[in-house]
């Protein structure tokens, strides 16, 4: 015998949920120990540890239980994203510290899960890009362009010491990202074409190597949308805004605004759009609303990535959109039933 009637359907478990999301980064995470090597396994693990022992202390501290709040899975992925946006060999204190301000305040200071009006995770990214600029940008090679290959216990070595083999300095490992490349030879007025002939960018039809984290990604997110954990309009819109902006301004002055193809696939595009902006409680609620929210964070990104500071932009442009998510679904509210769009009452809040 069915215990609910075949209409009714049953909400789908927290856990499973955040089950499928780690799930659906595993790609990603496979994808980038190839490229820049094991170091990211340990940052992970650091954040993890962080993310679960910052979240018992919150719930002691505020009177809750710790069980069921430190097994839904929340924490986790918050400490996932946090690892996967850092440089992957950034010091162990660095995702400990963003960790600590992503779960301990973007999400226990407003009131824990489902009271954050702010992303977390890109909370934390935020407050150590602004407050350890040098620090963020030291960025590794990946692995096929080094010359001397750090192992895996030499690059956990690294993030836990800051100590490389005699004779070895991290500038001989360091270099810059795409974006952060393109970035700064448009600012030396080199133009495009020739910027996009350095080694980082030889990987075939991705923009570098670090595109096919992306694609790994996308992957990843594509299964989050068959098996419905998220829902389309928020990556489908960021997505579209990002590449007809830069698709119209390259098609307009292609040696100064990189391809579409280029901004989707470096930074934290494709990571955002599946993984970050889909977060549903710092995000509005109607599907008008979703589909605005996430064209905007793609025009945020793109210009951003422009004409900013910053040589990417998710992060920065999610958390501005978090501020204006409750505005956006106050005016995207369906018409009551029963009542004429304009009527009193006919939209949320005006009854």
């Amino acid at each position: 015998m069915m215990r609910t009637s075949p209409h009714v359907v049953k909400p789908t478990p927290l856990q499973l949920v955040m089950l499928k999301v780690a799930g659906a980064l595993l790609p990603g995470i496979a994808v980038y120990v190839y490229v820049f090597g094991a170091g990211i396994v340990l940052q992970l693990l650091l954040a993890t540890v962080t993310a679960l022992l910052t979240e018992a202390a919150c719930l002691k501290l505020r009177n809750y239980p710790v069980k069921p709040f430190i097994t839904d899975g929340s924490a986790v992925v918050t400490a996932w994203l946090l690892a996967l946006s850092l440089p992957p060999l950034s010091s162990w204190w660095m995702i400990v510290l963003a960790t600590v301000i992503a779960v301990g305040l973007a999400k226990h200071l407003y009131g824990g899960l489902g009271q954050n009006p702010f992303n977390p995770a890109m909370v934390g990214f935020a407050v150590m890009i602004v407050s350890f600029p040098a620090q963020m940008g030291r960025w590794n090679a990946p692995l096929s362009l080094l010359s001397h290959e750090l192992t895996s216990w030499q690059q956990f070595g690294y993030i836990l010491t800051g100590q490389l083999p005699q004779g070895l300095a991290f500038d001989t490992l360091a270099s810059a990202t795409p974006l952060d490349a393109v970035k700064t030879g448009l600012t030396q007025q080199h133009a495009l074409p020739d910027i996009l002939q350095g080694a980082i960018f030889q990987a075939g039809w991705l923009p570098s190597e670090m595109g096919w984290i992306a694609a790994a990604y996308l992957l990843g997110g594509l299964f989050l949308l068959q098996q419905r954990v998220i829902q389309w309009h928020k990556p489908v819109a960021f997505l579209a805004a990002l590449l007809a902006f830069s698709g119209l301004f390259h098609l307009i002055d292609p040696a100064r605004y990189a391809s579409p193809l280029f901004h989707a696939f470096s930074g934290a595009a494709i990571l955002g759009a599946f993984f970050i902006i889909t977060d549903p409680v710092s995000a509005p609620t109607t599907p008008l609303g979703r589909l605005i929210y996430g064209a905007l964070i793609g025009l945020l990104t793109w210009l951003i990535r422009t004409y900013g500071g910053y040589p990417d932009g998710v992060a920065f442009a999610v958390l501005i959109m978090n501020i204006a998510a409750p505005f956006i679904d106050q005016y995207t509210q369906p018409a009551v039933f029963g009542r004429k769009r304009g009527s009193v009452g006919a939209k949320g809040g005006k009854a």
